[in-house]
């Protein structure tokens, strides 16, 4: 089996931290690449001139609210490309406006997750989102 890469696409610090601990004290992910803004996030799928991409990771965590370029531009950028445009795409934010909802999956967002706030609700649901994109889902040519 392949190795399991995420990009968690996170500018929050703690939030980042608690993810790192929590898909690595269960295990689910051999490596987890992290990008602080929307830009970097694309120059981790697509690389830069003389830093070509690397592998591309089986799942994007990506937050919204994001310096330097947003997640739904993220998004929709990861959609326009033919090398990422299946790629699943698990928007996990704070926001609950039905606006980042519709927009999220109408420029194909695979699954909306609400951040919890709580540090136990958040762990959990770190580690579902993490099982399920990994372990469960089939992805196309598997």
């Amino acid at each position: 089996m392949e190795k399991q890469i995420i990009l968690l696409v996170e500018d929050n610090p703690d939030d980042v931290e608690l993810t790192l601990r929590v898909l690595n004290t269960h295990h689910i992910a051999n490596e987890v690449l992290v990008a602080r803004d929307g830009v970097e996030a694309l120059q981790t799928l697509y690389g830069t001139p003389g830093n070509p991409p690397g592998r591309l990771p089986s799942v994007v965590l990506l937050d919204l609210k994001l310096p330097k370029l947003d997640g739904l531009e993220v998004l929709r950028r990861i959609r326009s490309e033919p090398s990422t445009n299946r790629l699943p795409v698990v928007i996990m934010t704070t926001s609950r406006e039905e606006r980042d909802i519709v927009a999220s999956y109408e420029l194909g967002a695979n699954s909306y997750v609400q951040k919890p706030v709580g540090f136990e609700a958040f762990a959990e649901a770190v580690r579902f989102l993490g099982l399920y994109w990994l372990l469960l889902n089939v992805p196309p040519g598997q």
